[in-house]
């Protein structure tokens, strides 16, 4: 039974609304159908697919993380990425591979759980990037 493909990632918050919130505005994932579990959450989806999965209910004392260190995505507009996460007031990391390869941008949810978007390497830097 080898695995054919990443299906969704699950994260907990002690604010399901404020969550979608950020992943909406700032990824944009839409809320989804979900079924209906007797825990508070949200299914947000990307191109047809739940590939997040929030978990509320759980207040801020009792989460914590877990072994994952981050979540990737595949993303388009590296510098209207990069706007909005300054227009939002999140602080980033934005790297490059050796070479002039695949861009890497990094930066965490209101939670702390760390976000990568890679953007293809043709994609142009951001106004005011320098390596």
């Amino acid at each position: 039974m080898p695995v054919t493909t990443m299906n969704h990632f699950t994260i907990l918050t002690d604010d399901v609304p404020g969550t979608v919130r950020f992943y909406g505005e700032l990824l944009g994932l839409t809320d989804g159908p979900r079924p209906p579990f007797d825990f508070p959450g949200a299914w947000l989806y990307a191109g047809g697919a739940p590939i997040l999965h929030v978990i509320g209910g759980r207040p801020a004392s009792e989460l914590r993380a877990g072994v994952i260190d981050h979540m990737a995505f595949t993303a388009t507009d590296l510098p209207g990425t990069v706007e909005k996460l300054k227009q939002a007031g999140v602080k980033y990391d934005l790297r490059r591979l050796a070479g002039g390869g695949v861009w890497q941008l990094f930066f965490f949810d209101p939670h702390g759980g760390k976000i990568e978007f890679d953007f293809a390497k043709d994609e142009p830097a951001p106004a005011g990037w320098s390596a």
